[in-house]
Order: C-alpha cells, then structure tokens, then sequence
C-alpha cells in the first residue's frame, strides 16, 4: 500500500455475502461462513499492521435470527470456536476486543466465549476491534435512550450534559465516528448498521462477496477513501 495514504481512524464493515459465496461454487452456505470468518481475522490482523486504530465489525444482526435455525445454530457455534481457539494472533498482536449488540438470544456458551475474549483483550492497546453480534443500529439508540432516561431518572445528569457527544458515549461502545463504512457484495445498504456513528462516514461497496475480499482490495478501497473530499456539510 502507498505509504503517503492518509488511514482513517475508525473503519466500520459489513460482512456481506458469504452465503452466496458458498452458494456460487455449490458449498454449503456454513462453508462460506467457516471460510469468511477466517478471512475476516486475516483482514483485521492486516489493517491493525497498516496502523488502524478502531475497525468495526458487522457479522451477526438482531434480525439474523430470523434464518434457518440451522444456520444460526451453526453460526453460534463458529463464533464460540473463533474466540475461544481462532484469535490466539489476534491477542497477541495487542489487538483489544469489545462486543458490542444486545446479548439476550444468545447462548450461554456464546456469552461466555465473547466475556473471554473481552477479559484476555481488555489490556491491549493497538487496535480496537469492535464485533456487532445480535447488533442492529436502532436497538442501540433505543437501549441507549433508556439508558439516559434512567441517568436523567436519578439525577446523575441534567438536561444540559445531553449533546452529540455525549449521546455517542452512551451507545454500546465508547468509540470516535466511523470514518469509512465498506460493505462487500454489491448491495447498497447500510441495513441497520451503527446509524448514529456512521452519520458521515464514507461509503463503499465493493460488488465482492466477504470470503474474497482480500488485502488487495483493502488496498483499493483505502485509495477509494484518500480520492474523498469530505466536507462535513462544508461547501
């Protein structure tokens, strides 16, 4: 990569398209989430070697629950094992973990991988990498609506303390604005994915499904964000 491009601070993906993947080549749609899963570790120990400070991670929403309960059973499973025996590099690479999502619907032994992997992580300093898991963007300003009402409630804040800012703080992780937002596999929406912190964020959706989505095209799409003019509203 042009070591002259400028790395946004936060980075925030939408793990888009592994089940058709699978589907294109005549795999099972769990081979496309085995093999996606993988690639989604490779990509983050990459972009924490570039120097990204906060990557975001969109792989399981609140309404993925709806699929097959096979496919959701397995995709629970996946998660278990990835961090509990699959992030070894990741926490040795300094990398800290947060979760971030509501955790009712999830399994005990789900809970249990991710308090792990928060636990063992919560030390390191590098990259913050934050996994959307049972996630969906309106949840998060209603939880934390509830959870400023409850502060207002027993007055720990007043009206005055309640700005953007302090809204931003309040969601289910502490983390800067999403600078650049890429989801793979062609589809032109942002389904629900951290509405609030994305609020003028980048966009890029590259038509590659998640498995092939390499450092190649994080290289692209790195260029794609420096070829930007942000504005903010400016003219």
């Amino acid at each position: 990569m042009n070591n002259e491009l400028i790395m946004p601070k936060h980075i925030g993906i939408i793990v888009d398209g592994n089940g058709r993947w699978a589907t294109k080549r005549g795999l099972p749609r769990s081979m496309g989430h085995k093999v996606g899963a993988e690639n989604l570790k490779n990509i983050c120990l990459y972009l924490n070697d570039l120097g990204l400070k906060y990557l975001s991670v969109f792989v399981f929403s609140t309404e993925n629950f709806k699929r097959e309960n096979k496919e959701v059973d397995y995709l629970m499973d996946l998660f278990v094992k990835m961090f509990k025996s699959e992030f070894e590099e990741i926490i040795k690479k300094g990398i800290k973990v947060v979760f971030s999502g509501r955790r009712d619907r999830l399994r005990k032994e789900v809970l249990e991988a991710m308090d792990y992997l928060e636990n063992t992580t919560s030390n390191n300093h590098k990259c913050t990498l934050n996994i959307c898991l049972n996630y969906g963007g309106q949840s998060e300003i209603v939880d934390m609506t509830k959870k400023v009402c409850q502060l207002y409630k027993e007055d720990k804040i007043s009206l005055e303390d309640i700005d953007a800012d302090f809204i931003r703080k309040n969601l289910y992780q502490d983390l800067p604005p999403v600078d650049f937002l890429i989801r793979t596999s062609g589809e032109l929406r942002l389904s629900n994915f951290m509405l609030y912190q994305a609020s003028y964020a980048e966009l890029y959706f590259p038509e590659t499904y998640f498995p092939d989505f390499k450092e190649e095209d994080i290289n692209k799409a790195l260029e794609e964000f420096n070829n930007r003019n942000r504005r903010f509203g400016g003219n």
